[in-house]
C-alpha cells in the first residue's frame, strides 16, 4: 500500500540518490558490484505538469520498432488486455546496449529461450518497451503479449513489459525517470491502478529453483521490493497526477 502523502518528484529523486550512492547490486548473471549513478548526472529535469497526455507521450519521447509480424517472438498473435505494467531490468552492461541494440536483437530474433510446455512457450524473450536516458522504443503493441515473466502465468498473460537499460555510460537516474514516465502513460492510457504497476519479481516463476526474480534489481531492497520501490512508485504517482491534476483508483 502507497503512504496517503506522496514526496514530491526532487525529493523522491534526492532520496533515491542517498540510497543508490551507497548501494552497489550483485546480479544474477555474475558477480560484478555495480555501483549506482547518483543524482547530479541525471540528464532529466522534473516537469511540474502536463497540459495533455499526449504533452506526457512527447516528453516520454517514444519511438516505434517492432518486431516484425510472423516471425521470431511474433510468429502467433496473442492477444492482451492490459491489467498490470511489469518493470524490469535488462541486467546487460555490455558497452552500447542501449533501448536500439535490445529492438535490434529482438527484431533478429537473438534472444532465444528454450521452449517448453512449462516454460517459455514461444522459444523467444519479448518485451513491450526498452528505456534507456533519452529514448523508449516500443517492441510490441500493447494489445499483444510479450514473453517476459512468468511463463503461462499472468505475468505474461496480462501486463505490459518494460526493460530499463543499464549498460556503462547509461544515465541510470534518467532512465528510471523516463520509465515512470511511461508507467505514468500507459496507466492512464490502459486504465491501470497504481496498485498494478509491479516489479519483475511479483510474477512467479513456476519450476524454478528460484521463482522470484531479483528484478528490477536496482529498485528491490535485499530481492525483494522495499523502500526504493516504495520510492519509484511515489515517482510514477508525481507524473501521473501531473496530467490533469488526476489520482489514480487503487483497487
Amino acid at each position: 500500500m502507497i503512504p496517503r502523502s506522496f514526496l514530491t518528484l526532487s525529493t523522491a529523486i534526492g532520496a533515491l540518490a542517498i540510497l543508490w550512492s551507497c548501494a552497489k547490486q550483485t546480479t544474477s548473471t555474475n558477480s560484478t558490484e555495480q555501483t549506482l549513478y547518483p543524482v547530479s548526472h541525471s540528464k532529466t529535469k522534473p516537469q511540474a505538469s502536463y497540459s495533455s497526455l499526449k504533452q506526457l507521450y512527447r516528453e516520454v519521447n517514444v519511438q516505434r520498432d517492432y518486431i516484425p509480424k510472423g516471425v521470431h517472438g511474433r510468429k502467433e498473435k496473442r492477444k492482451l488486455r492490459p491489467m498490470f505494467i511489469t518493470i524490469h531490468s535488462t541486467q546487460n552492461f555490455a558497452q552500447g546496449a542501449d533501448a536500439w541494440r535490445h529492438s535490434l536483437a529482438l527484431k533478429n530474433g537473438k534472444l532465444r529461450a528454450h521452449k517448453s510446455k512449462r516454460g517459455n512457450r514461444i522459444g523467444y524473450l519479448t518485451w513491450h518497451f526498452s528505456v534507456d536516458e533519452s529514448v523508449v522504443v516500443q517492441h510490441l503493441p500493447t494489445d499483444e503479449q510479450g514473453e517476459h515473466a512468468d511463463f503461462d502465468g499472468p505475468g505474461n498473460n496480462f501486463s505490459l513489459a518494460i526493460e530499463m537499460c543499464e549498460h556503462k555510460g547509461n544515465d541510470l537516474l534518467a532512465t528510471i525517470e523516463r520509465t515512470a514516465k511511461l508507467t505514468a502513460y500507459l496507466m492512464h492510457k490502459h486504465d491501470i491502478a497504481l496498485d498494478k504497476v509491479v516489479p519483475h519479481y511479483h510474477w512467479p516463476r513456476v519450476g524454478l529453483k528460484t521463482p522470484h526474480k531479483n528484478c528490477p534489481h536496482f529498485l528491490l531492497d535485499n530481492g525483494r521490493p522495499g523502500r526504493k520501490w516504495q520510492i519509484f512508485l511515489r515517482m510514477v504517482n508525481k507524473h501521473y497526477q501531473s496530467v490533469g491534476q488526476q489520482s489514480p483508483s487503487v483497487v
